[in-house]
């Protein structure tokens, strides 16, 4: 068969679209404060650079499924790394904080559909005793872009211009739209129906959704009537959603045959949990050591980077272990390894070096890669062909979702235990504290100058706390999360699979 022949140019070509997609959800961060200065924007309008994107992504990512039915997978695919590929070249080019904001709202609706495609044609393209491996390549392209992406978006951003953040995706793109036009082959449409309502309530639930995660932070949470409107809208929305898939006997939005699958369900939810822990604490380094510690852009990423070395190396080994371990084995040592480089991180300081930061880093990396590549395996293993289309972006969004929660949770819990720790340091500060009385005049809380640089001191300490009380936080999740694993099925006899999505049609 074509598809057999050609598996390795399918599988290179569409990574290299799942690659430039993971690439920009984090790429673009460290380029904001020189895009700030170009565009003339203050902080809160240029934080649109990337809520647009992800708004436009958690939106469109659920239309994938009906969009490959309808127009056929290769279409779709072809379409999306076109609009993406443009969209990037339209945001290196704008002018105006108004034209790149929707060049990156183009780069979410097109992009959306590029990891849950990737993962549908490799579910399809690989025989079952191999899926392991597969989802280990796959797993490499989205877990390794998050953490590559500020690297490389420092070093385009001091040595040539933050638009060279988006123009790295141009050749990229075209040789994706090659190797996906030369070599794989159009699945058979279905010409379904869409679910208007449906897509609509799902829709505005998760824009919602994601407007009041990102947002929240900044404008005080409920205390704001927007986050309150969100937060309202989201759940109205929602509850719409479910009433309508639930109780319609025609078309739905959601296809119900994903329901009846308990390991997509179980696997579904519990990627919900894993974007959550693995993300958050992946969040809060770059802001630690680039924020607190004063690192360097590329000092920050040569000690973060084994920790992409950890989860490639992890992936090489699941991907030949899932087929004979219990995939709830790896996950456990996954966790574990996880829980011990977070138990790692609550023992870090101000003054320690960056050993530290490398080794919990590169052991969080192996935890990464034992967690996920299962995890996904596991998820599709008993899944029929035919709802792959279905059930990857949903899979995907799930994740997302995950992540955008834990971000939030450790962002909120950040900023409440460094006022919390700021106050307890506080009541220390006083005339009569024989400590300060024996230092340099520096420090005088008698004289503006020295309560100024206390102040500072102290705020340094506060947050060095936080940052390690929500280490702990993640940590002790993770360890409670682990009896989860036990929800988890492992497939029985491995059966052949007939009628795959992706035949080409004559």
């Amino acid at each position: 068969m074509k598809i057999v022949q050609h598996r390795g140019m399918i599988t290179i070509s569409i990574m290299l679209a799942t690659i430039m997609q993971a690439l920009d959800t984090t790429i673009a961060n460290v380029a904001l404060p020189h895009m700030q200065g170009s565009l003339q924007s203050s902080q809160d309008q240029i934080s649109w650079v990337l809520t647009s994107y992800i708004v436009a992504a958690a939106i469109a990512t659920p239309l994938t499924g009906w969009l490959c039915g309808h127009w056929g997978r290769r279409r779709v695919f072809l379409t999306a790394v076109v609009g993406f590929t443009v969209a990037s070249a339209l945001c290196g080019m704008a002018t105006s904080l108004w034209q790149i904001v929707a060049a990156r709202l183009l780069q979410g609706l097109f992009g959306a559909a590029l990891v849950p495609l990737s993962q549908a044609v490799l579910l399809d393209i690989n025989p079952r005793e191999k899926l392991g491996q597969a989802m280990a390549i796959w797993g490499a392209g989205i877990m390794i872009g998050p953490i590559l992406g500020p690297v490389i978006g420092g070093w385009l951003t001091e040595n040539a211009n933050w638009r060279w953040v988006f123009y790295i995706n141009l050749p990229v793109g075209i040789l994706a739209f090659y190797g996906i036009a030369r070599y794989l082959p159009e699945s058979r449409p279905s010409g379904e129906r869409l679910d208007i309502f449906g897509f609509a309530t799902l829709s505005a639930a998760i824009g919602l959704l994601q407007l009041f995660l990102d947002r929240g932070e900044h404008l005080d949470w409920f205390n704001s009537i927007e986050i309150q409107i969100e937060a309202a809208g989201c759940l109205v929305a929602f509850v719409f959603f479910i009433a309508h898939t639930w109780t319609t006997d025609g078309l739905s939005f959601l296809n119900r045959g994903l329901l009846k699958d308990r390991n997509f369900i179980t696997g579904t939810l519990f990627a919900f949990v894993v974007g959550m822990i693995l993300y958050a604490t992946m969040a809060l380094l770059p802001s630690l050591l680039q924020g607190l510690l004063n690192y360097p852009v590329i000092y920050t990423g040569e000690v973060m980077a084994p920790r992409g070395i950890g989860t490639m190396l992890a992936m090489v080994l699941v991907g030949r272990l899932v087929q004979r371990v219990d995939p709830r084995a790896i996950m456990a040592v996954g966790f574990g390894l996880t829980a011990f480089s977070l138990y790692q991180m609550t023992r870090m300081t101000l003054e320690m070096d960056g050993t530290l930061i490398i080794v919990s880093g590169f052991i969080q990396g192996l935890g990464i890669g034992f967690t996920f590549v299962p995890l996904s395996a596991a998820t599709f293993a008993t899944l029929a062909p035919h709802l792959r289309n279905d059930g990857t972006p949903i899979y995907s969004l799930m994740r997302n979702i995950g992540s955008s929660v834990g971000i939030s949770i450790v962002q909120a819990l950040l900023t409440e235990g460094a006022a919390r720790a700021h106050a307890e340091l506080a009541v220390d500060i006083t005339y009569t504290n024989q400590v300060l009385e024996s230092m340099s005049q520096v420090f005088n809380p008698g004289t503006p100058a020295g309560l100024t640089i206390l102040n500072a001191e102290v705020t340094r300490q506060a947050t060095m706390m936080a940052y390690v009380s929500d280490f702990r936080v993640m940590m002790v999740i993770t360890l409670l999360t682990m009896p989860l694993l036990l929800l988890i099925r492992r497939p029985a006899s491995v059966r052949p699979i007939a009628g795959s999505a992706i035949e080409p049609t004559h």
